[in-house]
């Protein structure tokens, strides 16, 4: 059995090794780069793993598609969309487990927002 904290390590590494494989496939479609990416790519890369650094939702985070919180800037949101739309059907061929296990954690059901308070009830009795 897997315990809480090696269950965050694994899904959070995956969900990293899932979006660096996505721009690499990007850059290289796009941009020609082979061995490194292109400087935008490496950009929206590194935005990207400060994002999953800092996801409230931690080793439960859904799949940013899924998620309720929209955490990227619209500008890098439009380029990572690009990214996805372009890398995603190639994912198959190139780097097959990390789509099989992308698609399987978009079936997970979305965790409650965390850091959310619940409202107090009311006391009824005093009135």
């Amino acid at each position: 059995m897997m315990t809480a904290n090696r269950d965050e390590s694994v899904r959070l590494t995956r969900e990293r090794k899932t979006v660096t494989a996505m721009i690499q496939i990007f850059c290289r479609g796009h941009h020609g780069s082979r061995k490194q990416l292109c400087d935008a790519c490496a950009q929206l890369h590194a935005y990207a793993m400060c994002r999953l650094d800092r996801c409230p939702y931690g080793a439960e985070k859904p799949n940013c598609a899924d998620c309720p919180i929209h955490c990227y800037r619209a500008e890098q949101r439009a380029a990572i969309r690009e990214v996805m739309r372009y890398a995603g059907p190639r994912m198959v061929w190139r780097h097959p487990l990390l789509a099989v296990w992308h698609l399987l954690a978009g079936r997970r059901s979305v965790p409650e927002r965390p850091g959310r308070k619940q409202p107090a009830e009311k006391d009824t009795d005093n009135v």
